[in-house]
């Protein structure tokens, strides 16, 4: 059997362009794999980088897989306003108005508005979580799903992996790097408990986009993405929760690299599938 890279008709073509954040234009990338015809699904990711750093190039690797695995989905990597130049709520501000752009542009991306999927690994997966209740609260645009790789989603970081791994130097280090970074997107006090800064205290998570989400054995967020997984499921929501194999988060691309290495892009696709399947159905 042929790896994906070998068919020719799967030749990867990546663009940049531009996109609608909530106050103007934002530096975007499109990945498409295979032929030119309109694809049925979106799936639009969020950069990690703990909301003050990281950049398009950061997860280059792992979206040239997402686009190239089968069911050969357009992927859009925006940017989005990082806390170093405006704090919350501007990086969801824009992560929201990526979608809102994307369903008015269809055109320009080679897709047919049928599924839309948000995703995103650590501060990425936050605002793809918060994307859902958004398109949920302002009536639109309508979600087929979301897919949580490694999120941050708890600002108390009061979860007991972010409390035990810490007994750990390098896990103390990724623990002190998380407060950091919150401390930079929320620095006013009230928003740490905002929905949209904290998806994992929303009081509100039905009518949610189908999830799956993407945990990692000795990851300090781990017990933040697999509660926040148990509370989707109780309210309702068709939700997957996986935990990776352990995966070095001493390399600064170490979360991108774990995703493709590991179980990711397979439970990934799978996911994918299960949203072709309820579209056809």
């Amino acid at each position: 059997m042929n790896a994906v890279g070998d068919l020719p008709e799967r030749a990867l073509k990546v663009r940049d362009l531009e996109v609608a954040g909530a106050t103007g234009p934002l530096p975007a990338r499109l990945y498409a794999a295979g032929p030119s015809a309109k694809r049925d699904m979106l799936v639009v990711f969020y950069h990690g980088g703990g909301f003050d750093s990281g950049d398009l190039d950061e997860a280059d690797d792992f979206l040239r897989s997402l686009a190239e695995c089968d069911h050969l989905p357009l992927v859009l990597a925006p940017s989005y306003t990082l806390a170093t130049v405006s704090p919350f709520p501007a990086a969801v501000e824009d992560a929201h108005a990526v979608l809102q752009w994307a369903k008015k542009n269809k055109t320009k991306l080679g897709w047919n508005g049928k599924l839309l999927v948000t995703a995103g690994i650590e501060a990425g997966a936050n605002l793809a979580a918060v994307c859902a209740l958004m398109s949920r609260d302002r009536g639109g645009p309508a979600l087929a799903g979301q897919i949580l790789v490694m999120p941050m989603l708890d600002p108390a970081l009061s979860t007991g992996s972010m409390r035990q791994l810490t007994q750990c130097s390098d896990r103390e280090k990724a623990a002190t790097i998380c407060a950091e970074a919150y401390r930079g997107y929320l620095p006013h006090a009230a928003d740490r408990s905002h929905p949209y800064a904290a998806p994992l205290h929303s009081s509100r998570l039905k009518n949610l986009a189908p999830a799956l989400i993407l945990s990692a054995e000795d990851d300090p967020l781990r017990d933040e993405a697999e509660l926040y997984g148990a509370k989707l499921i109780n309210a309702g929501i068709c939700t997957t929760v996986r935990r990776m194999a352990p995966a070095d988060l001493q390399d600064p691309n170490g979360r991108n690299e774990c995703a493709c290495k590991w179980q990711a892009m397979g439970e990934i696709a799978n996911f994918l599938a299960r949203l072709e399947g309820r579209q056809g159905a």
